[in-house]
């Protein structure tokens, strides 16, 4: 990887370039730093969820989760270069497991809505879904591995999954769309 920054204004990129972990510049329009952004937007938006009080398990895993949203994001900027592992992905889907076995199923559309910490999780999974379609968008123009679209998309449900959770929090539930099917069957 790249030397660590000590000066953060180097008007390097006054051209309109970005510097990659391998050293090379690229366009800051290009579809690898959009991705690499996209990464970084949805880092920044757990980072604000965080603020939010939470079961402490559900902190540590979404610390950890930010420092593999890094390791993504590192990655991303450097082409070739693994860095996100796979079983970043398989700790996803053991969170995804456990966190979904204590909410009752869904009948109904939920909407993005609820308390301010499942809010801030619905624009997470919203943003997570962003990146993973920058992702894809890169991954068709060049090769890519398939562990940051997976965990993208992974860590999207996720997010869904703990808006329920956080719903829940306090003897709250989800606010549920009203659908005419909804209405049809509670008139009869």
């Amino acid at each position: 990887m790249g030397k660590r920054l000590t000066q953060i204004a180097t008007r390097t990129g006054d051209d309109g370039t970005t510097g990659l972990g391998d050293n090379t510049r690229t366009s800051k329009d290009s579809l690898r730093v959009q991705a690499m952004g996209e990464v970084d937007e949805l880092n920044s938006h757990i980072g604000l969820l965080l603020c939010e009080q939470m079961p402490e398990d559900v902190r540590v895993l979404l610390v950890e989760i930010q420092h593999q949203l890094f390791n993504l994001g590192g990655e991303l900027s450097i082409p070739g270069f693994e860095l996100l592992k796979a079983e970043a992905v398989l700790a996803l889907d053991k969170a995804l497991a456990r966190h979904n076995d204590q909410l009752p199923k869904l009948q109904e559309f939920i909407l993005p809505a609820g308390n301010r910490a499942a809010a801030q999780a619905h624009v997470c999974r919203t943003v997570a879904r962003r990146a993973e379609r920058q992702v894809v968008a890169l991954g068709r123009a060049e090769t890519l591995r398939d562990t940051p679209r997976q965990y993208l998309n992974r860590l999207s449900d996720l997010m869904f999954v703990l808006a329920r959770v956080f719903n829940r929090m306090n003897g709250g539930d989800d606010v549920y769309w009203k659908s005419e099917r909804l209405k049809r069957s509670e008139q009869d």
